[in-house]
């Protein structure tokens, strides 16, 4: 077993949470990826202790917390941002923040679903009931060396964009193999690219820990106090801001 600090990860961006604990060099000792729904604050912390249990794990021998930012609905990722800072706080150690996108792209060349070697991603997920946000990496050599991810970042390509309902987004991804996360077939969708987002949310926690892994080699940590989620979506209930759908890296 490995002697590496150990290091929990934590998603919670999509609709499929995720928890993974381990050096985030070698396999992970715990990891689980489940169907949340809106139900991240009822069930994140009872997979966190039966991962830390089944890991053989105490609060105590944790390093570091990881933690995906998003982007992603408000009260998920709350819970997610809320829950990794309390645990940093109270065990006083560092919480490294990763951008969920760039992790589930990762995730997707580790995954092997793609037809070949996934190179370019460009990740699309809901933003709001119409509209979708779409990112786009390059997997290059320079991140952690965990098995699976050989070796690899994910080094953004652009902006970010927020696609309206109803614009394609065939002329955004020339070039790059389409991750498709919480979003179904559709004619710009392919049901191909729907299922490698959806074993890429399966290694989302594998990939968050190699990403913090390769965060705390190289000295990066995040103020507690400073970290902020990126959102794509409003609260439930509130219909409109401004009559779109924004996000934001400052929404405390």
């Amino acid at each position: 077993m490995s002697t590496e600090p150990r290091l929990v990860a934590i998603d919670t961006a999509t609709r499929r949470a995720a928890v993974a604990i381990g050096s985030g060099r070698d396999a992970a000792l715990a990891s689980r990826s489940w169907e949340a729904g809106y139900r991240h604050g009822e069930e994140l912390l009872a997979v966190l202790d039966e991962l830390l249990r089944h890991a053989g794990t105490a609060l105590g021998d944790l390093a570091a917390v990881v933690v995906g930012t998003g982007p992603g609905a408000f009260t998920g990722l709350r819970v997610g941002l809320a829950t990794a800072k309390g645990l940093a706080y109270g065990l006083r150690i560092p919480v490294i923040g990763v951008r969920s996108t760039a992790a589930l792209a990762l995730a997707a060349q580790a995954a092997g679903g793609a037809p070949v070697p996934i190179h370019d991603a460009a990740v699309l997920m809901p933003a709001g009931p119409h509209d979708r946000y779409l990112a786009r990496y390059r997997l290059a050599p320079g991140g952690s060396e965990a098995p699976g991810l050989r070796g690899l970042t994910a080094v953004p390509v652009g902006d970010p964009e927020l696609v309206p309902s109803g614009e394609s987004i065939s002329s955004r991804i020339a070039g790059a193999t389409l991750v498709a996360v919480d979003l179904p077939a559709a004619l710009d969708v392919p049901p191909d690219a729907c299922e490698l987002g959806l074993a890429a949310q399966g290694g989302l926690g594998a990939a968050l820990l190699a990403s913090g892994r390769a965060a705390l080699d190289s000295g990066r940590t995040d103020d507690v106090a400073a970290l902020v989620p990126a959102y794509v979506t409003l609260p439930r209930g509130v219909a409109a801001q401004t009559e779109t759908i924004e996000w934001s890296h400052d929404h405390r």
